[in-house]
């Protein structure tokens, strides 16, 4: 995989949000979102996608899972293929055979973690060099294990870091800026996970700011963080803020809420 092929890629997979929306999960209750709310935010995420000159496929709602929206935890899409992920949530476990037959539609090569093995997307980071997967509630020592059995067949480096205590997933506090380049909290950065990558730290008090996607030439982030935004423009980065107060209420980024890759 080449270095830019960690942060370009030609498409997206989202998933337009259910009226079930706000009987999602969440660590902390801060209040129900607002359907309307999200349908309004979801929609501008996805022509900020757009707008990035990608092929952005919206897959229709789907009502029975509150969470599906977040299609991020179903599946990992790599230049050589996808991997199936199997939910740590049992009641998300429905939404990765819902995603199954469309990456099928686009990729040659598709691969299903199975049980007991459990793993979601929002704990993987893929850098220009390696894949970082963090242990977590939602993703078990089987479920790297299982992953690095399919990605090391296909040239990959994996290596299992450590989600903080008390953070839903690894990218909850860490996003791929460039290859070479990770934005993160200090309180992730301080494990030493990220030894040989220039790290951005989230500014002070701006901790959730840390979930943001480099997509092409655009970093998307949550609006609301302006010290954390005015860092990655000093950095040199083109920066789009978008709102996110609703899926926060679920736990729920910017990385969450699409697949991004170039299918094989």
């Amino acid at each position: 995989m080449t270095q830019d092929a960690s942060f370009r890629f030609t498409h997206a997979i989202t998933r337009r949000p259910p009226g079930s929306v706000a009987n999602g999960l969440r660590a902390i209750d801060t209040g129900a979102p607002d359907p309307a709310l999200v349908a309004q935010h979801h929609a501008a995420y996805v022509a900020a996608l757009r707008a990035t000159g990608a092929t952005v496929i919206e897959l229709p709602a789907l009502d029975a899972y509150p969470d599906s929206l977040f299609v991020e935890d179903t599946a990992l899409c790599l230049p050589q293929g996808a991997v199936i992920m199997r939910p740590g949530a049992p009641s998300r476990l429905g939404e990765a055979a819902e995603m199954e037959p469309h990456l099928r539609a686009l990729y040659s090569r598709i691969h299903r973690i199975e049980a007991p093995a459990t793993i979601e997307g929002g704990d993987i980071l893929v850098t220009g060099r390696e894949i970082l997967v963090g242990t977590s509630a939602r993703t078990n020592a089987a479920g790297i294990a299982a992953l690095d059995a399919i990605t090391s067949r296909w040239g990959h480096r994996l290596r299992q870091v450590h989600t903080p205590p008390g953070v839903l997933h690894f990218k909850t506090d860490c996003a791929l800026l460039d290859a070479g380049t990770i934005l993160s909290t200090e309180r992730l950065a301080a494990s030493g996970c990220f030894a040989g990558y220039r790290v951005i730290h989230t500014a002070p008090g701006e901790e959730a700011a840390a979930n943001v996607i480099r997509f092409n030439d655009a970093v998307l982030m949550p609006a609301g963080f302006p010290a954390t935004a005015q860092r990655l423009r000093d950095a040199g980065y083109g920066v789009t803020e978008l709102p996110n107060s609703e899926c926060a209420k679920l736990d729920g980024g910017m990385s969450c809420l699409s697949l991004r890759f170039t299918p094989s």
